[in-house]
């Protein structure tokens, strides 16, 4: 009998190679046909934890992080759809898209985990702010995802109301940091390997292959 893999994957909703590096892993599990033995949790991880709340414009932002030119920019986006489209994921840049403060984001999600609807809210999260151009930072929209998973609205305002669960993620965060995580998406394997990067599927095939031949001869 196969034993379940716990997979840990750091990562922020405003990273797009988060979503890519997922879809590469989702990938590789359906290949394999492992998906009933595989347990995933998201793990925050803030990439601008200063972010004010009114955000900063993308490219400006890009910009001031990274050097990044316009062309750089264009580039990168063009770069970054064209891997979203291989695994049926649009990414939706716009000239006034900006980067947007994810603490509260990251707060409903540890509150999903309870109902089984972390996973759900994840992949709903991505798709609103990199297809259909909404800010996720904003209370209404959040909540409106959170509804749209299932979760129940007024569940979802006292969790985003409560400064205790705002502590709670940014403790999460500090042990993923005291661990060495410093870039995501990471994945960690069981708590005891991880990948960093939108590694390839055929990479995260090659990891979860190992795995199971390990608990394979654990059990023989």
């Amino acid at each position: 009998m196969v034993k379940r893999i716990k997979l840990d994957i750091i990562s922020d909703v405003v990273c797009p190679w988060c979503i890519v590096g997922y879809k590469h892993l989702e990938a590789a599990i359906e290949e394999l046909g492992i998906q009933g033995h595989i347990d995933i949790e998201w793990q925050p991880f803030e990439l601008n934890p200063d972010m004010p709340a009114e955000g900063e414009n993308l490219r400006d932002h890009v910009a001031r992080k990274y050097g990044a030119s316009p062309e750089d920019s264009d580039s990168a986006r063009a770069n970054i759809a064209s891997k979203g489209a291989e695994y049926g994921f649009v990414f939706d840049y716009f000239d006034k898209m900006k980067m947007v403060n994810t603490l509260d984001a990251h707060v409903l999600l540890e509150h999903a985990k309870q109902f089984d609807l972390q996973h759900a809210l994840k992949m709903r999260l991505f798709s609103a702010f990199f297809t259909e151009h909404k800010d996720i930072s904003k209370r209404e929209v959040l909540l409106s995802e959170a509804q749209s998973v299932g979760i129940d609205k007024l569940s979802a305002e006292a969790v985003l109301n409560d400064p205790a669960s705002k502590q709670v993620v940014q403790e999460v965060e500090s042990q993923w940091h005291q661990m060495g995580v410093s870039a995501v998406p990471t994945v960690v394997f069981n708590r005891e390997s991880a990948l960093t990067g939108a590694h390839p599927k055929e990479s995260f095939i090659q990891v979860l292959q190992e795995l199971m031949n390990q608990e394979g001869a654990a059990n023989d």
